[in-house]
């Protein structure tokens, strides 16, 4: 009787996988500590800045809450090679482009989170969300992820 040994997790897996958990970790730490008014991480933005954010609408934060608890949530079942690590990267993608693209769009942002990288930041945040949904997809199709 022959058997079969469960295919060995490729690589880039590993790679990718650890990489999306490092960064969504910080993502859920940016969110509870603001969330919390943790007053030392809160000290890094300007009045401006957190008045803005304690004016954004609740909808707003539990998009935040989707996107960076549903990274956190995809990067530990692609880990697992869980095939369901796919929806949880499409929540994230889905809070990500809602609550970031709300802000982008329909709010006046502070000019001094408009410039620079800070400006740049929603979109660097939502292509990685976006990536990171199609590297578990490709992957799940590949038969990778069980």
């Amino acid at each position: 009787m022959a058997t079969t040994s469960p295919a060995r997790t490729p690589v880039h897996l590993w790679i990718v996988g650890v990489l999306s958990l490092l960064w969504n970790c910080f993502g859920c730490l940016d969110y509870t500590m603001t969330n919390l008014k943790n007053a030392a991480w809160l000290a890094q933005m300007t009045p401006d800045q957190t008045a803005y954010m304690d004016s954004l609408p609740a909808w707003v934060t539990g998009m935040w809450a989707i996107g960076v608890w549903g990274g956190l949530a995809g990067a530990l079942l692609l880990l697992m090679r869980n095939r369901y690590s796919v929806w949880a990267y499409a929540l994230s993608l889905f809070g990500a482009v809602f609550g970031l693209g709300y802000q982008m769009f329909m709010t006046h942002m502070p000019e001094s989170m408009k410039a620079g990288m800070m400006g740049m930041m929603p979109w660097v945040i939502i292509l990685i969300a976006a990536f990171q949904l199609w590297y578990s997809w490709s992957e799940e199709k590949k038969g990778v992820l069980r």
